[in-house]
């Protein structure tokens, strides 16, 4: 985390740290905004999880609505 709140400091977003775990585009950063979708796939010693992360931008509806179709929840 600290690797990313430094980038994210030095383009003046200090506060996408968090986000910039996920988004890895040149152009997500700039922005600020999630683009395309991303995973991260961890596992419990009961559960196989995998975080999807989809923009929510209205110009990128068409990627939102292919990685929510993937999740069984979401939060």
């Amino acid at each position: 985390i600290e690797k990313f709140e430094k980038e994210a400091a030095e383009l003046g977003k200090g506060s996408f740290k968090y986000a910039w775990v996920l988004d890895k585009l040149k152009a997500e950063r700039e922005r600020g905004i999630t683009i395309d979708i991303a995973l991260w796939k961890f596992e419990t010693p009961k559960y196989y999880v995998t975080v999807i992360d989809a923009p929510g931008h209205r110009d990128f509806i068409k990627n939102m609505i292919t990685g929510t179709s993937q999740a069984d929840c979401d939060i």
